[in-house]
């Protein structure tokens, strides 16, 4: 079907500013929660996604209206990666993960993406996603205050439970741009309920400076950190070819062709790889500031590209980074039940929606071995390198794939 490309508004600095702040407020609430979750520093994730976004718009020639925030994918990647050999470390694994989407987009550019459909299939990619959310079920109930007979008369379980209550509600009930937003509208929600319980500490933020730089950190580089990252990036490739396509749809332009998944790709990787040499998260793009563009129907690149300045703006405002760090964890617990669990409900949308057939002996062991296997946090090691959890789960996974046979009916429709 032949599709009619939106032509870009005029707009005026106002404009530009009021829609730049609304992209900034859809993606913010994500972009900061990775980095509280990780242990890594809010200002630098805002510094490394606005500036990790101008270098994507310039990569991309300024034809793609799309925000990059930090990826939820590597969450549990990093935190296992800093456990076991610091948070410098993740950071070279970040690293490594960037150059390694430079390489899949030179294949993309020569090859196409045929190949990507038979290496990561709807199978092996709606189970990873499944064990990504799920392998994070523990760090959420823990940072709510749910375990070890947790009870009301705790304020950290009153405050998680608000926080949950409120984030839910607004998930299921706001409009419009409200809608796009129920994280952060949870987040604050569940700050103010804390600060009238006394729960929260104002101490960092009296003595942080206005103006500073953000607290940097450069990568270290280990061969097991990387390997414990690496099969990751073959599930947030698989969702950036998604993304782009959905923002084609939306915008009417086709951007797998012109700037060419290549581009895009390439743009998200470098734009990783720079976040990692800075001290942030690896990077994404964002489906918050996607549904931003679906309900505003303002495509203007330069508008992301406001964004993409307030938030480098925002990095260098000490007493903001401060504030953002007295957040209590039972906020970011709430939140992230929610989020954990939506982004296991995604996997399992992705298979439902593929129509795998669980009938299909293959498709049972493939999902059955990845699940219990990143899930249950399984280990193996060959010689330095160590695959753990959701890695080792990816690797099988994708290599299972290539090696059970298929049916009948699955080779009739290959």
């Amino acid at each position: 079907m032949k599709t009619t490309a939106v032509v870009e508004k005029k707009l005026g600095v106002g404009q530009h500013l009021a829609l730049g702040f609304q992209h900034l407020f859809a993606m913010f609430g994500a972009t900061v929660l990775v980095p509280l979750l990780t242990g890594f520093e809010p200002a630098v994730a805002l510094f490394t996604s606005g500036t990790g976004t101008l270098l994507f718009i310039l990569i991309t020639k300024g034809k793609v209206p799309a925000y990059l925030g930090s990826s939820f994918a590597f969450i549990a990647p990093i935190i296992s990666a800093a456990s076991i050999w610091g948070p410098e470390y993740a950071l070279g694994g970040g690293v490594a993960v960037g150059l390694v989407y430079a390489v899949v987009a030179l294949l993309i550019s020569r090859l196409g993406t045929d190949w990507i459909d038979k290496v990561l299939p709807p199978v092996v990619i709606g189970s990873v996603i499944m064990v990504i959310g799920l392998g994070l079920a523990g760090t959420a109930v823990e940072m709510a205050g749910l375990t070890d007979g947790g009870s009301l008369a705790n304020v950290d379980v009153r405050v998680a439970l608000f926080t949950l209550i409120v984030t839910v509600i607004g998930t299921m009930f706001f409009k419009g741009f409200f809608a796009v937003v129920p994280v952060l509208i949870g987040i604050i929600a569940g700050y103010v309920f804390a600060l009238l319980n006394g729960a929260v500490d104002f101490t960092p933020v009296k003595e942080a400076a206005w103006f500073g730089l953000p607290k940097f950190m450069a990568p270290k580089f280990s061969w097991a950190a990387i390997a414990m990252m690496l099969p990751v990036s073959l599930v947030s490739i698989t969702e950036h070819l998604g993304d782009v396509l959905v923002l084609s749809r939306i915008t009417g332009k086709q951007f797998y062709k012109d700037p060419g998944l290549h581009r895009t790709l390439l743009g998200d990787g470098l734009a990783t790889a720079w976040a990692g040499l800075w001290g942030g998260p690896p990077n994404t793009t964002y489906g918050e500031n996607v549904g931003v563009l679906a309900i505003t129907g303002i495509f203007n690149v330069s508008v992301i590209a406001v964004a993409a300045g307030l938030a480098v703006a925002m990095s260098f405002i000490q007493k903001f980074g401060a504030l953002i760090s007295t957040i209590p964890s039972p906020v970011m617990g709430g939140v992230s039940i929610v989020l954990f669990g939506v982004i296991a409900a995604s996997g399992m949308r992705t298979l439902v929606e593929a129509g795998i057939d669980y009938g299909d002996k293959r498709n049972l062991i493939i999902s059955s071995v990845i699940l219990v296997l990143g899930i249950g946090g399984a280990q193996l090691g060959l010689g330095e390198i160590k695959l753990h959890g959701m890695a080792l789960a990816a690797v099988v996974g994708i290599l299972l794939n290539l090696i059970l046979p298929k049916n009948g009916k699955d080779r009739a429709d290959a």
